[in-house]
């Protein structure tokens, strides 16, 4: 949605109009916000005469970037996603409309109220950092996990989401490789990844979960009391649910705090402890450590995706280009980790 024009800012002050039944909508501050080099976020301040929400109102409206990324969900079906976990208690931003049908051909978009913190991954990682008592943080964390995780197959308004056939693991490298196969460079470390996955791959005894396919450090938000809403839905999906806790876990998103192996905030007993609390769900630590070296597989090949964009002339972005810049450093991850779990290195 072009929402950078007039135009844009009238039609979504109607779509607003006839949501709530408010007489007149005024729009008081509309700006982008940072990052989003998959989908964009913009703040909007409005206020409404009249209808179900009179008065002020601080939202986020979320449409398509210019070009994004084949894996991520559609505005309408990531929406459709936050209602789910919301309604199983998962602390998100409350999701109040979505546009699958804008007028004049514009990008769908939905709008979900705004809350307050940061999501800046390196400033939550450091030493004093934002988000609280930084142990709390990381059990509060597992928990909000667990909720999720709560939500499983079948569910109707979700039918949308792919089934990982034939099991989770399996899914995720035939995806990853034919990624990697359409890609012009050749990647031989990436490509070991996924060859080592493969012989390796795990089962999926417990069952599949409502994964978030995101979720770490830089995709919450969090204040000086701690967690405030967990955001970036674009990924969710069907899996097993040491996926999850293998991506927040990874060493890639503990931005820099290494010692912290929970999303560089805190110990992994810590959130182990709070997810285990709610689901009362067994953690296999080699299954978490397979999910771990798919993890820097799966952030590496999205990387060089994102490199390729600003490269071949599709989208020149500085954030697509630097992102294509860590990919070495996530081969390098990935046969330590191939070579760690080889060794017997990780508990049984």
């Amino acid at each position: 949605m072009g929402l950078d024009t007039a135009s844009g800012r009238d039609a979504l002050e109607r779509f607003a109009a006839e949501q709530t039944g408010a007489r007149n909508v005024t729009t008081t501050r509309l700006e982008r916000l940072s990052g989003g080099a998959i989908q964009e976020n913009w703040a909007w301040d409005v206020i409404f005469d009249g209808g179900s929400i009179p008065g002020e109102l601080a939202a986020v409206v979320r449409t398509d970037a210019i070009s994004g990324v084949s894996e991520s969900l559609s505005r309408l079906e990531e929406f459709t996603v936050i209602k789910a976990v919301h309604t199983a208690g998962v602390t998100v931003p409350e999701p109040l409309w979505a546009c699958a049908d804008p007028a004049n051909g514009e990008r769908s978009f939905f709008v979900m109220r705004r809350v307050s913190g940061t999501a800046a991954g390196h400033r939550i990682a450091r030493d004093g950092g934002p988000g609280g008592n930084h142990h709390a943080l990381t059990r509060r964390m597992g928990e909000e996990l667990a909720r999720i995780h709560s939500v499983t197959p079948p569910r109707a308004e979700l039918a949308f989401l792919p089934q990982p056939v034939p099991d989770p693991a399996h899914y995720a490298i035939d995806k990853f490789q034919g990624y990697l196969d359409k890609l012009p460079e050749v990647y031989a470390a990436i490509q070991w990844g996924l060859t080592w996955a493969n012989t390796h791959a795990p089962d999926s005894a417990g069952g599949l979960v409502l994964a978030h396919h995101d979720y770490r450090t830089g995709n919450y938000m969090v204040d000086d009391d701690g967690l405030t809403a967990i955001l970036d839905w674009e990924f969710a999906g069907w899996s097993d649910r040491h996926e999850d806790i293998g991506w927040f876990c990874a060493k890639c998103w503990r931005f820099g705090a290494a010692e912290n192996e929970a999303g560089g905030i805190g110990s992994r007993e810590a959130f182990y402890d709070g997810y285990r609390g709610i689901s009362g769900a067994k953690i296999d630590p080699r299954q978490v450590h397979f999910w771990e070296v798919m993890a820097h597989v799966r952030w590496a090949v999205m990387a060089a995706q994102q490199a390729q964009r600003h490269l071949s002339g599709e989208e020149t972005s500085i954030e697509l280009a630097l992102t294509g810049r860590i990919v070495p450093e996530l081969e390098l991850e990935i046969l330590m980790l191939t070579e760690e779990y080889d060794e017997g290195r990780v508990g049984s």
